[in-house]
């Protein structure tokens, strides 16, 4: 059951995937995009990590694509526009050699690795449990955790400060 389940979550993955990059109206590729990240969720239940999949859909399914949608919406791409874009022949060379070296660099990377089998002796199933997430959190990766919260911090304040208007500044 689990393995078929896998083996369809991982078809529909790859192909949402790929419509998201062939389809021509940009609303439908965002909606493959969505698609493809419910399915990513569904790969994440499938490895017992609840936590990252209800991340997962609530940030990329939910905010990610929100703002993708917002800003397709608001380049106001029409018919006329789509015609006028036209590529040129150096450009898909190049897409199609970089295309093929990243699929070296795949190949390269996944070579040596090995798939090991289900060891009931040395499986824990609350590996991706919520409550040992933040364990290692906030034990093995404590610095970094901190550092990224100063990080957003910093951020959040800069867009406070570019964002607040000045006494006597125009805005055109």
């Amino acid at each position: 059951m689990t393995e078929s389940l896998f083996y369809f979550l991982a078809s529909l993955t790859l192909l949402c995937a790929l419509m998201v990059v062939i389809a021509k109206n940009p609303v439908h590729s965002v909606l493959f995009l969505i698609i493809t990240f419910f399915t990513i969720s569904g790969h994440y239940i499938l490895l017992n990590a609840q936590f990252l999949a209800a991340v997962n859909i609530i940030v990329y399914a939910g905010a990610i694509m929100v703002l993708f949608l917002f800003v397709i919406m608001f380049l106001n791409i029409s018919k006329e526009s789509e015609h006028k874009v036209k590529t040129s022949t150096l450009s898909k060379f190049a897409g199609t050699i970089a295309g093929g070296l990243l699929f070296v660099v795949l190949i390269a990377a996944l070579k040596d690795t090995g798939v090991t089998g289900y060891s009931p002796d040395t499986y824990n199933s609350q590996v991706g449990m919520v409550e040992n997430l933040g364990q290692v959190l906030f034990t093995q990766y404590l610095l970094p955790f901190e550092l990224a919260s100063v990080l957003f911090l910093v951020a959040m304040v800069g867009a406070v400060m570019l964002g607040k208007k000045e006494t006597g500044e125009q805005h055109f």
